[in-house]
């Protein structure tokens, strides 16, 4: 009788023995598959952050706007996207490096056009007058140059929108921009977000 009592509990405890050793198997089962879950998210979060400064380092940088010699078109806090490139026409906005600062203005014509403008603003580019509906008034502006003045070879003259107050290629401080200091094409306005869409 005592050996059969003995039995059982021996049976009672070896059976209480496995259920404890499933139950903390599966804990450290579940530990490692969720250790690996973290890991591989991080992992996955790292690889995306990477890949997105690299896009915006060298595809599409990321620009905050300063100033408003561009207005109305951008205004200063704007923040914007520009693609890289090297081919632009009358009329593009684009970001280049002047002076440890990087400038936004817009280009009004290429290497080798004759550039004139008339006291009330007006501008033409090899006797043509341009159509310029993204300014709101003309003017003259800071320009020193001798008019009609030649665009140098490898060189872009450019222009804000806010004529009055922009200091850009009309004023021999800044000059015409080298086609190696552009930034790219400013294509994108990302803020706000109630003005959310392309830089026309």
């Amino acid at each position: 009788m005592r050996k059969a009592v003995t039995r059982m509990n021996h049976e009672t405890m070896t059976d209480y023995s496995m259920d404890e050793l499933r139950s903390e198997l599966e804990r450290v089962r579940y530990s490692k598959n969720f250790s690996t879950a973290v890991r591989n998210t991080i992992y996955s979060l790292i690889t995306v952050a990477a890949a997105a400064v690299l896009i915006a380092l060298l595809v599409m940088p990321v620009l905050r706007i300063y100033g408003d010699s561009m207005s109305p078109t951008l205004w200063e806090g704007n923040i914007v996207l520009s693609l890289k490139g090297s081919k632009f026409k009358t009329g593009d906005v684009i970001a280049f490096y002047y002076n440890n600062k990087i400038l936004i203005k817009r280009v009004i014509a290429q290497p080798g056009q004759w550039v004139d403008i008339d006291k009330d603003g007006t501008v033409y580019v090899d006797n043509v007058m341009i159509h310029e509906p993204y300014i709101t008034d003309k003017a003259f502006g800071e320009c020193d140059l001798k008019l009609p003045y030649q665009v140098p070879e490898s060189r872009i003259f450019v222009m804000g929108d806010h004529r009055n107050v922009s200091v850009d290629s009309r004023n021999t401080s800044i000059g015409c921009v080298a086609e190696e200091q552009v930034v790219g094409k400013v294509v994108f306005r990302v803020w706000p977000l109630n003005s959310l869409g392309t830089v026309k």
